[in-house]
């Protein structure tokens, strides 16, 4: 395959232009459920994967029992359902349904026995998202999971 031809589909997304907001690095800091009274701090980045045809997100927190991961966000523009695949440190990868209106982002999984949510409120400025996290193994019965504030450090150029 010629280069030209490997490129030719290395350009934006339209569907993914609601997540430009996330585009630069940011600190985190958050609390676990699993590590109570400690304080997590990290960071996480996004930027355009291929020239925009998707969305990469890459986090680390400093706490040896949080993972760092990597996570792929695209669309289906037949349904205009917007996906996220995701890849830590520990071998773990899933996949997870995401969304983003009205200044809130939103990801989740229904996976039988580890059911997952996460709610970001992203600021009128852009430069914070508070995040609520949440894990359920029945579906029904919710608990705490990962809390993240992330606070903007460069929007990307």
């Amino acid at each position: 395959m010629n280069q030209h031809a490997m490129q030719e589909a290395s350009i934006p997304n339209p569907a993914l232009e609601p997540f430009r907001v996330l585009i630069g690095n940011w600190n985190t800091i958050g609390t676990h459920l699993l590590i109570p009274d400690t304080i997590l701090h990290g960071r996480a980045s996004f930027e355009w994967l291929e020239r925009g045809a998707f969305l990469m997100m890459r986090t680390e927190i400093d706490e040896p029992g949080i993972p760092s991961g990597i996570a792929v966000i695209g669309s289906d523009d037949s349904t205009e359902e917007y996906f996220m695949l995701y890849f830590d440190e520990r071998g773990v990868s899933r996949k997870y349904e995401v969304t983003l209106r009205d200044n809130i982002w939103k990801w989740w999984r229904n996976a039988p026995g580890f059911f997952q949510r996460y709610e970001g409120i992203i600021s009128d400025d852009g430069n914070t998202i508070i995040g609520k996290g949440e894990l359920s193994k029945d579906g029904f019965s919710w608990e705490k999971d990962l809390d993240l504030t992330y606070k903007r450090v460069e929007r990307a150029k």
